[in-house]
């Protein structure tokens, strides 16, 4: 196996790039598929349990993530491919729910949502900028937003340090099945 330094610069940029043009064309599904799903779930109920299964599916993609890195060939650019998946996994955990909500009853936020307006909140949510511009009305809709507070700095804190704690630990294991046990 070849470390990611050993290779020359053509052979590293060629890497680089498959890195993003995969972690963008997977996002890029992701926000298709966010965009084209009916959301037909009336029912604050469903909503909430689209949250459930949204987040202990966001957990178990981690977790599979975490692993993928750790034995990664080039465990730095899996990390970095990793985040660009995750992340927005995540929100669109969370706009799937904010329209789930909206659509349900549109009191629950300052304005109906659509596709884009449940993601802009759920963007304006995780990175903390809150503009104000729609807010959460109702009890079950401030839980929720609340919810994603809070999970937003486990994501940003310790979300982001596993996956570093990973590419280090597969560059090390790496290194050492390469005999290189500098």
């Amino acid at each position: 196996m070849t470390a990611f330094i050993e290779l020359d610069s053509r052979q590293r940029r060629i890497e680089v790039i498959r890195t993003i043009v995969d972690a963008v064309f997977a996002s890029g599904l992701l926000f298709a598929v966010y965009y084209l799903v009916p959301f037909t779930d009336l029912t604050t109920r469903q909503a909430v349990l689209r949250l459930a299964l949204g987040i202990v599916g966001f957990a178990l993609i981690l977790v599979w993530q975490l692993r993928r890195v750790a034995s990664a060939t080039f465990p730095v650019l899996r990390a970095v491919h990793a985040l660009a998946l995750t992340i927005p996994i995540f929100l669109v955990v969370f706009a799937s729910v904010y329209l789930s909500l909206s659509l349900t009853t549109v009191t629950h936020f300052s304005e109906p949502l659509d596709h884009t307006g449940a993601m802009y909140l759920a963007i304006t949510v995780f990175s903390t900028v809150g503009f104000g511009d729609i807010t959460p009305e109702s009890e079950i809709a401030r839980i929720v937003v609340s919810i994603q507070m809070l999970l937003d700095l486990v994501v940003l804190g310790v979300v982001v340090r596993l996956f570093t704690a990973a590419a280090k630990s597969g560059a090390a294991i790496k290194s050492a099945l390469d005999g290189d046990g500098r």
